[in-house]
């Protein structure tokens, strides 16, 4: 068998030389070769020359992919409606976090009518069966291969025709073709790269189970991202039982979908209602606690926004906000003293949203400003009371995307009050639910005074 010819590709200006070095000739950039495999030129091909057809875009008939149920409804959400046959799915999320329970759950359920495949790179054939046995899962129609090689793999897909194939971890596999080891850039890339081609070709479902790094990103090249269909990221503190799966890309549905996992001895379990998992059970009122409904893809949710403000006892007043943006909270400070006259340069301000959920949208603005106002005059807001809305560096309460849902998910959870944008203000009364709509930060402070 001949040799692969294997080049070094620079990450920075895309300079390509023969042997390593710890520049780039090129760029002049350090620590940016990549190990590659060089690519045939076969330019003067004749199948090449003829393979090329164009088509009228309008010509072209376009049909929906037939999806296939995983047997989780809230992993088929987030998904866009399930499996899509030849896509590629990537799993990212923290070590221990549960993604390898999650496709195990998924694959015992999909054996029943498909033929699936677990591939377990990073434990043994002995382990995998002792978590199906401690899960309790009918695993007597699911395949599994431990193996680490990709060629191996190849033959083995090559022999038997899967439907769904789960590789777990992309990190563990590598190719003889190239040199350096299993995890790195080059490793990485080039074995993703065969699988994305394998799954467009055979037509089979691929799962790719990705590690993540100590900043939360995925591992490896930021390439993997573009070459898969499907970017989900597992999310959830080790400490709480709960997890939760962001779509981050969906080239066959809609990104920003949200599913919700309670972890416990017999796996994952899914919520059917979330929002009461976000939500603090107070005996009574309490100052500082603010609840709002943050949109989650096409899922409004209620999250309680929790906010102490206190004396500080130092020069530099702390600012530290958990599960929301910490830039965006010293700008709402500034909104609050310009526009509603309430300075708090002098106190420590800390912001949490109960439940570990991560709250990304401007919508959260005003709830987040209503809480550091009941915290600092230590004044409750009503109990049955709901807040959103985005605020401007104007002082203006801006609207917020889809506030008629948010409102009636308000109204069907038991919430009489809430304080919403005026330009979203419903044209027709919610049943049990008086909206109270302002147009000026000073206006929703003033439903405290």
């Amino acid at each position: 068998m001949a040799k692969i010819k294997t080049l070094y590709t620079c990450s920075a200006c895309g300079g390509q030389t023969s042997k390593w070095q710890g520049q780039c000739p090129h760029c002049r950039e350090w620590n940016t070769l990549i190990e590659t495999i060089a690519e045939k030129n076969r330019l003067g091909a004749a199948s090449d020359l003829t393979a090329g057809q164009v088509l009228n875009l309008s010509e072209v008939e376009a049909q929906d992919a037939p999806r296939a149920s995983t047997g989780l409804t809230e992993f088929d959400r987030v998904l866009g409606g399930g499996l899509v046959p030849g896509g590629v799915v990537l799993l990212g999320g923290d070590p221990g976090i549960g993604k390898s329970t999650l496709l195990l759950q998924a694959l015992s359920s999909m054996s029943a009518c498909q033929q699936v495949l677990y591939v377990s790179g990073e434990e043994s054939a002995q382990q995998v069966a002792l978590r199906a046995r401690r899960l309790t899962l009918d695993v007597a129609t699911v395949n599994l291969l431990a193996e680490i090689k990709l060629e191996v793999m190849h033959r083995v897909l090559a022999e038997r025709h899967f439907d769904v194939v789960v590789i777990d971890s992309i990190q563990t596999i590598y190719t003889e073709a190239l040199q350096s080891a299993p995890g790195s850039v080059a490793q990485v890339r080039e074995c993703a790269a065969r699988l994305t081609r394998f799954a467009k070709a055979s037509g089979t479902s691929v799962i790719l189970v990705g590690h993540v790094t100590k900043e939360g990103a995925l591992a490896g090249p930021r390439v993997l991202e573009h070459m898969v269909d499907t970017v989900l990221y597992f999310e959830g503190d080790t400490h709480s039982a709960f997890r939760l799966i962001r779509a981050f890309k969906n080239r066959f549905g809609a990104v920003n979908e949200l599913g919700v996992f309670a972890m416990t001895e017999k796996g994952l379990r899914e919520v059917s209602n979330p929002s009461a998992l976000f939500l603090s059970h107070h005996g009574g009122q309490v100052a500082g606690s603010c609840v709002m409904v943050t949109q989650e893809g096409s899922r409004p949710l209620l999250v309680e926004i929790q906010a102490l403000v206190d004396e500080a006892h130092a020069p530099n007043p702390r600012r530290l906000s958990v599960g929301l943006e910490q830039n965006r909270l010293a700008m709402l400070l500034a909104v609050l003293h310009r526009h509603a006259g309430i300075p708090c340069f002098d106190q420590d301000i800390f912001i949490n949203a109960v439940g570990g959920v991560k709250i990304t949208e401007p919508g959260a603005d005003l709830a987040v400003l209503l809480a550091i106002v009941s915290s600092l005059k230590n004044r409750a807001l009503p109990e049955k009371m709901v807040v959103f809305g985005e605020i401007g560096l104007a002082g203006e309460v801006r609207p917020v995307q889809r506030g008629q849902e948010r409102m009636k998910e308000a109204a069907k959870l038991g919430f009489t009050q809430a304080v919403v944008p005026k330009a979203n203000q419903p044209k027709q009364a919610i049943e049990g639910l008086e909206v109270i709509a302002v147009e000026r930060v000073d206006e929703a402070v003033n439903c405290l005074r």
